[in-house]
């Protein structure tokens, strides 16, 4: 028996309680992929204090408010609606200028160029919560101790570890996009103009130095740390607390978390995204804020996206797990 085989027999076998195989020798990245991905995590929390330090007794500027919140929406849709929805399930099909704007906002969120990200997301989907998941929480097992510890490395842990994601094996097809792959290459660029940007902003508007430094400080920095947290807690915390109302493939623990279903432009409703991956809504139900597909209707109406897979009422009630036999249904358990 191959290697290979041993790691798909491993991945049948598994029960949806035991720590992965392997799980306590993870590897850890190199000294150079650490110490860059320690930087982008700390540094935007000691902007932050250094924000609140220039703030004290004077206040934020209304200004930079205004331009975190616009760079927090521009970055935070670019990954929702182009890195995920678009360019890693296919929920819609773009014109090719929309496609690359979209892949330009996500690249400014400082979380990792575009073909790793999706290649990363559909290995996840590929193994949700299974060994070969390269950020589930039930990695340790399902303890307390080792839940504490999943959630840990599912929400930064797993990005200082030596696990590598193919692209040429979970996005060949961005690789085969000449507009997918310049994007790619010029991720650390779009990282440095999404800091530049608002720094010039709040120079111009305020006309002085000062208001660009606060407007870095709020709208680069921390509206970066603030939007990475609300994606990774999608990684962990909406597999762990929430509520699982679609049925999922096996061992899968997606859940929907409202709270951060603003923040997150509808990525909360995870459990009903993993239930219809390729579905462009995903909180499906009545009163289920979606930014995301609220702007993908529009783009669809401007006859800017078409093929657009919106909800198919019947499908979204045969996943309900209210209607599947519990016979059918303990699979989906893990």
């Amino acid at each position: 028996m191959t290697i290979s085989e041993r790691t798909v027999r491993r991945r049948e076998d598994y029960d949806g309680v035991s720590p992965f195989p392997q799980a306590a020798q993870h590897a850890p990245a190199g000294r150079a992929q650490i110490a860059l991905t320690a930087t982008i995590v700390v540094l935007p929390f000691v902007a932050l204090a250094i924000a609140i330090f220039l703030a004290w007794g004077r206040g934020i500027a209304f200004t930079d408010l205004l331009l975190a919140g616009a760079f927090y929406v521009v970055t935070g849709l670019g990954v929702s609606v182009g890195f995920h929805r678009l360019l890693t399930h296919g929920s819609f099909t773009a014109r090719p200028w929309l496609r690359v704007a979209l892949a330009v906002a996500g690249s400014m969120s400082f979380q990792g160029n575009l073909i790793n990200w999706v290649a990363v997301h559909r290995r996840h989907h590929a193994f949700t919560d299974r060994p070969g998941d390269p950020h589930s929480p039930y990695r340790y097992g399902t303890g307390l101790r080792a839940q504490l510890r999943g959630l840990a490395h599912a929400h930064m842990g797993w990005m200082f570890a030596d696990d590598q994601t193919s692209p040429a094996r979970y996005a060949p097809d961005l690789l085969a996009d000449p507009a997918m792959v310049r994007v790619t290459r010029a991720f650390p660029a779009l990282c440095v103009v999404s800091l530049v940007l608002p720094f010039l902003a709040g120079w111009a508007i305020s006309g002085s130095l000062y208001g660009g430094l606060t407007a870095f400080l709020w709208a680069g920095l921390v509206r970066v740390a603030l939007l990475q947290h609300v994606t990774w807690s999608v990684n962990s915390l909406c597999h762990v607390m929430g509520t699982r109302p679609f049925t999922t493939r096996r061992h899968d623990r997606s859940t929907n978390l409202w709270p951060l279903a603003l923040l997150s432009f509808g990525e909360s409703w995870h459990n009903g995204h993993h239930s219809e991956p390729t579905c462009a809504r995903h909180g499906v139900d009545r009163h289920q804020i979606d930014p995301s597909a609220g702007l993908i209707r529009l783009f669809e109406r401007l006859g800017w996206a078409t093929d657009v897979h919106w909800p198919d009422p019947v499908r979204t009630e045969r996943r309900r797990r209210a209607n599947v036999p519990e016979q059918a249904r303990a699979p989906t358990e893990g």
